[in-house]
């Protein structure tokens, strides 16, 4: 084909070219010529003056981006009850979360199975939600509050705290820790934290705070004294990685699942039996487990949950040590997989679906409260007049290291009496700051009482009473005044 110049096609300026386009295409085409954004540079931004050889010391001035009635601190169980409940209580709540999901350990730390639930009304409304997306799994048996101990699917567990916060008008920010926080001119209430996110360092103001941090992060930003862990160097109970797995057939491997049959059936009391069925297939493999008690729950269908590690002796305010330990439980993980997989059969063709986003600490920095439960207390089943829930679940410490992990696993007591207690409001408020309240595994008290307390079913009733607590005090603008009895 021979192709004149009067067949070629027309070239056109880059003027005339974008004028065109306009004239087809609208705006856009003329946006999409001259998009983005160009951020001059700002090397002021950059400076610091040195403080000495090892450290420097920063310029900062930080923007003040909003202010509210309350500031809750962590979005895992505790948190999500404690600023729904103040919300619904008319306060305006902000609540940062960690993590890039809400639900903290049920979520990001796919927890998978809920202790000691159904004993308020908050936890009944987590039910109602799950059983809606049908990812509430609960034993079959007459025997038992089926609702009390269950199984439940972490990803449609973050619909449901979303859904919560977002209802309540909660306003959260993902991804978003707290780093630093300042008190006021009486050096008695917090008044000011500050975050570090994309959106860069912000300061946040509020009349009352509320950590369910879990670890007790901004109690100790605070300067809010703690106890932490059972080891002299603030260590304690161990961390474990949990993980999902997909089979190709769980009812052929029904035996060594524990809710296959139910946990709480009244042949076998508790799940152990399918846990020390499990660990007899690993130790086929030439395995040894990290925890003795390697235990499965199966989810849906083909999924099953898996937590099988333990981490030794990690501390909680040792990022190096967490990566480390992180690392270490996930490859455990896939060795555990990897062998199950090769002995055929049944186990033939296991796959890790996806390991936790954050290892699960069992230990928490015991913040200092108004009141300290203790052992005596348990032993007693003690009641208060401020209670906000009683604890029902046992003293459940684990091996704290791997020679007492292989003697007991889980579920030890260190001779410890248990009766169900109660939780006080009193060790839930700060003792050094009067406007700071805890909720979760980081309020006040000793190791023993910390080992049956930890569990999320207490986390949330105690998130919705310090939450409901300090929506009262709020209307009352009685939000410093909080005497020490």
């Amino acid at each position: 084909m021979k192709i004149t110049a009067t067949d070629r096609p027309k070239m056109l300026h880059r003027r005339e070219f974008i004028a065109s386009a306009t004239a087809l295409f609208g705006a856009s085409a003329s946006l999409a010529a001259d998009a983005g954004r160009t951020v001059p540079a700002r090397t002021s931004a950059n400076r610091c003056a040195a403080a000495g050889k090892n450290a420097v010391r920063e310029d900062l001035e930080t923007p003040l981006a909003g202010e509210s009635d309350v500031i809750v601190v962590g979005g895992g169980p505790a948190g999500i009850a404690a600023a729904v409940t103040a919300a619904r209580d008319g306060a305006k709540v902000r609540l940062f979360e960690l993590q890039g999901c809400l639900g903290g350990v049920w979520t990001s730390g796919m927890l998978t199975y809920l202790w000691d639930f159904n004993k308020s009304d908050f936890d009944r409304e987590i039910i109602r939600r799950l059983e809606k997306y049908g990812a509430a799994v609960y034993d079959r048996t007459d025997a038992y509050d089926v609702r009390r101990n269950f199984v439940y699917e972490p990803e449609y567990m973050k619909f449901v705290c979303e859904d919560l916060c977002t209802e309540a008008g909660v306003k959260f920010t993902l991804q978003c820790p707290v780093v630093a926080a300042y008190r006021d001119g009486s050096g008695r209430n917090v008044e000011t934290v500050v975050t570090e996110s994309k959106s860069g360092r912000q300061a946040w103001r509020a009349k009352c705070f509320i950590d369910c941090s879990g670890d007790g992060d901004l109690a100790a930003l605070a300067g809010c004294g703690y106890d932490l862990g059972y080891f002299k160097d603030g260590t304690g109970q161990p961390a474990t990685l949990n993980a999902l797995v997909v089979v190709r057939d769980a009812e052929a491997l029904r035996e060594y699942i524990s809710n296959m049959p139910a946990m709480w059936d009244t042949r076998v009391k508790t799940h152990i039996p399918s846990s020390h069925a499990f660990r007899a297939v690993l130790r086929k493999t030439g395995l040894e487990p990290s925890y003795s008690d390697p235990t499965l729950w199966r989810l849906h269908g083909n999924l099953l949950a898996l937590m099988a590690n333990h981490e030794y002796r990690l501390p909680l305010d040792d990022a190096g040590a967490i990566t480390a330990a992180t690392v270490r439980a996930r490859r455990e993980i896939h060795q555990i997989v990897s062998r199950l997989d090769s002995l055929g059969g049944p186990w033939r063709g296991m796959r890790i679906a996806a390991t936790a986003e954050q290892i699960g600490h069992r230990e928490a920095r015991r913040i200092h409260g108004r009141y300290t439960v203790t052992r005596e207390d348990v032993a007693r089943g003690a009641t208060f007049g401020d209670a906000l829930t009683k604890s029902r679940f046992g003293i459940d410490i684990h091996g704290l290291d791997l020679k007492a992990n292989l003697a007991k696993a889980a579920g030890g007591n260190m001779g410890a009496e248990f009766k169900p207690f109660d939780i006080p409001l009193r060790a839930c408020i700060a003792r050094d700051a009067d406007n700071l309240y805890m909720a979760g595994r980081d309020i006040s008290g000793d190791f023993i009482a910390h080992a049956s307390y930890r569990v999320t079913g207490s986390s949330v009733a105690l998130g919705a009473g310090v939450g409901a607590a300090v929506a009262r005090r709020i209307r009352r603008e009685n939000i410093h005044a909080v005497p020490m009895e």
